[in-house]
């Protein structure tokens, strides 16, 4: 008989392997962590339920009640707000702001990793620590500022930075290169410096390494930040409620005060309101959630 026949017979004595006893920290562990994730799904769940009931349902027989199911609300909500023109003024906002972000973020990143000199921690520190910095802490100075820039008549209509799509750009831009800057300048000084020598060799600049050799080995950092940056400026109210007072140019967020009565509001309608905003994040983040997470992982275990 071949070898490449024979057929090893377990032996009759070889110990079963046996699964580990549950221990009572294993088993709190699990209930700790079940406990938390029911905790957050909760005002997610509880949004839903309530948006597919009826008002006049809820408020006769209460939120713990079960019936009064309808899809109206969906459709008084986005006739009310006017979600299709403030979507788009939020896709004004997100797309610019966002791409601006990584792109000062990459180039403030390249420039900290590749290049030493005395000021590279100070700099990275400082952009680090604006991130610290309360929001609200500059509201009154960024307010005033806003209302004494002036802009050209094709850029505003006010023709102040004030009540602007380029005043929110530039705020969320702000606020948002310290974090990216961070995450990058990581990532890029876990790259190999032989390739920038190789890069040299060949003739190449600065902006050549820079855009030919780093930035194509960023694209997963880079897809991670852009999921996180599409979220958080898309999802942004504050700026957008203080800063702008035309109706007809807030984005998707801030047109959710549409949905409110002047006497009572309705809960069941603002929920409906609120999935629908909800909904574009949820997509872009299901479809970039691997690379999401390797962009993630590996900018945040090197450096």
């Amino acid at each position: 008989m071949s070898a490449s026949t024979m057929t090893r017979e377990p032996a009759a004595d070889a110990p079963t392997k046996r699964r580990a006893p549950l221990r009572p920290a294993r088993v709190a562990l699990h209930l700790f962590l079940g406990a938390v994730a029911i905790g957050w799904l909760f005002p997610i769940i509880w949004a839903v339920l309530s948006s597919l009931r009826s008002y006049d349902y809820t408020a006769a027989n209460g939120y713990a009640s079960l019936g009064g199911w309808t899809f109206d609300n969906y459709v008084t909500a986005w006739q009310t707000a006017e979600f299709g023109k403030h979507f788009l003024n939020s896709v004004w906002i997100t797309v610019p702001a966002v791409l601006l972000t990584l792109f000062l973020a990459s180039c403030v990143a390249f420039v900290i990793a590749r290049f030493s000199w005395k000021l590279n921690i100070v700099l990275l520190g400082l952009f680090t620590a604006a991130n610290l910095l309360p929001q609200q802490a500059l509201l009154i100075p960024l307010f005033r500022l806003f209302t004494e820039v002036p802009l050209p008549e094709f850029m505003s209509d006010s023709e102040l930075l004030y009540d602007s799509y380029w005043g929110l750009i530039l705020v969320n831009v702000a606020f948002q290169c310290g974090f990216c800057v961070f995450v990058l300048s990581n990532y890029m000084k876990a790259l190999p410096r032989d390739l920038y020598e190789a890069a040299m060799v060949d003739g190449a600049n600065v902006w050549r390494q820079y855009w030919q050799v780093t930035m194509p080995l960023c694209r997963p950092a880079l897809a991670a930040l852009a999921t996180l940056e599409v979220t958080w400026i898309y999802n942004e109210f504050f700026w957008a409620t203080v800063l702008m007072r035309s109706g007809d140019k807030f984005p998707v967020t801030s047109s959710l005060n549409n949905l409110r009565g002047e006497f009572f509001t309705d809960n069941n309608l603002v929920s409906a309101g609120s999935v629908l905003v909800a909904i574009p994040t949820l997509v872009i983040f299901f479809l970039l959630q691997k690379q999401f997470v390797r962009g993630l992982t590996l900018g945040a275990s090197k450096g």
